[in-house]
């Protein structure tokens, strides 16, 4: 069977062109590994008509229900190559056409091996200081991470609260313009590195250190390199990427740079919210479907 786009990913992003796509009657293939960085996040905070947060889990099953209500078919597999001829070849050996495809394949999230990350995260461990620096107003915060980009982390968070202690996990160096900077903003730096978050039910109790040390803390941020842009496919069909591997897509259409190829979603360079990935896949889907309306 023939398809007439093709997602690649089901996470935010691909669900909503998804939604959209089905809505249009155009037939569609979702295929998803299951490893997304949204299946990860227990409680999205910021996102309108959830005063009391969602979880990531909770956003794809019912999108998902919803994209397959629309007539959307979905396939759990892992993609390993698009031909330029259109054929989709899936890790189990399926040779799938398209006439469109849509990447949604996001960003690998690379968290160091603590113990109770995962537990947390979204509830009292946190990554992004937009959507999640209310979080802990007023609260005493520990920053995990590695060198500057901690660093700055810890500066940022600021903004909330007073009371923010960095913990250099890696022991990066730090400049001494970024030393002065902490310093004058009154932050704690311990060069140690975590050994676990100690909680109950996702609900952060106390960091603990290599050298034994419990701190008493109940919110967290990470601060940690390495996610890696899950591009590679889009790219060796032909598709343009930034230096860091961001693909580029035109900001009306989200087309890539080749013909009846789009992206949506955290492998596009933006601010990596919820709602942008959602506004993305709806704009790209708007766009797949004039290209192939134009082409009947």
């Amino acid at each position: 069977m023939s398809y007439d786009c093709i997602i690649i990913g089901g996470g935010i992003a691909g669900l909503q062109a998804g939604i959209m796509l089905g809505r249009y009657q155009h037939r569609v293939l979702m295929i998803d590994s299951g490893q997304g960085r949204s299946s990860l996040c227990h409680r999205y905070n910021n996102i309108i008509g959830f005063p009391d947060g969602v979880s990531g889990q909770q956003l794809r099953h019912d999108g998902k229900k919803q994209a397959e209500s629309f007539g959307v078919e979905t396939l759990e597999g892992k993609v390993v190559d698009v031909h330029s001829n259109f054929i989709v070849e899936t890790e189990e050996g399926e040779a799938i056409p398209t006439r469109t495809v849509l990447f949604a394949t996001g960003i690998d999230e690379k968290f160091p091996p603590i113990p109770g990350i995962k537990e947390c995260l979204g509830l009292s461990i946190y990554v992004c200081p937009d959507c999640d620096g209310y979080e802990i107003t007023g609260k005493k915060t520990a920053v995990v991470g590695s060198g500057e980009a901690g660093a700055q982390l810890a500066l940022t968070l600021k903004d909330w609260s007073d009371d923010i202690i960095f913990f250099n996990h890696s022991g990066a160096p730090l400049s001494l313009e970024m030393q002065g900077k902490l310093r004058d903003r009154r932050i704690l730096v311990q060069q140690v590195e975590v050994s676990k978050f100690e909680h109950n039910q996702g609900l952060l109790e106390a960091v603990l250190t290599a050298d034994d040390h419990r701190w008493e803390i109940k919110k967290a941020f990470l601060a940690f390199s390495g996610n890696r842009v899950q591009s590679d496919l889009a790219v060796k069909l032909g598709a343009d990427a930034t230096e860091k591997g961001h693909l580029v897509v035109h900001p009306r259409t989200k087309m890539t740079s080749m013909e009846g190829v789009w992206a949506a979603g955290d492998v596009v360079d933006h601010s990596q919210f919820v709602t942008t990935a959602m506004g993305d896949g709806a704009q790209a889907s708007v766009w797949i479907h004039k290209w192939l309306k134009e082409r009947r």
